[in-house]
């Protein structure tokens, strides 16, 4: 039960897609994240996502429309919805995510960017 200094955390590491486990909450984690480009398209049949952007500007594409999520904003993606986050200009974005534990890296899409499990810093 000690403060977790999530700015220190993102010094930590420099991988991009790649996150990482910062703490559990009952059956929930947070993970955090370097983001830049184009993820994949993906999602997840039984659960939510929450990213939360620390630092710059998020696009999450849906099939329908894109949303912009800016420092300081948040969004929820339901599950069963089809989405793929992405940054502008090769920004470096710096995200905080919530769902639950177990959720696959990269959804339904398993491709070479898939992260198994994630790493606990």
């Amino acid at each position: 039960m000690k403060p977790i200094n999530v700015a220190e955390k993102l010094a930590s590491f420099s991988q991009l897609w790649h996150p990482r486990r910062i703490a559990k909450v009952d059956n929930m984690q947070v993970i955090i994240a370097k983001v830049s480009g184009e993820f994949v398209w993906h999602q997840h049949d039984k659960e939510d996502e929450l990213f939360f952007v620390q630092k710059g500007t998020l696009e999450m594409q849906f099939r329908d429309r894109t949303e912009i999520v800016n420092e300081g904003e948040m969004i929820v993606v339901p599950k069963g919805v089809e989405h793929c986050p992405r940054t502008r200009d090769g920004e470096e974005v710096h995200l905080m995510m919530f769902e639950k534990l177990g959720t696959s890296h990269t959804g339904d899409s398993i491709t070479d960017i898939t992260v198994e499990k994630y790493p606990e810093i």
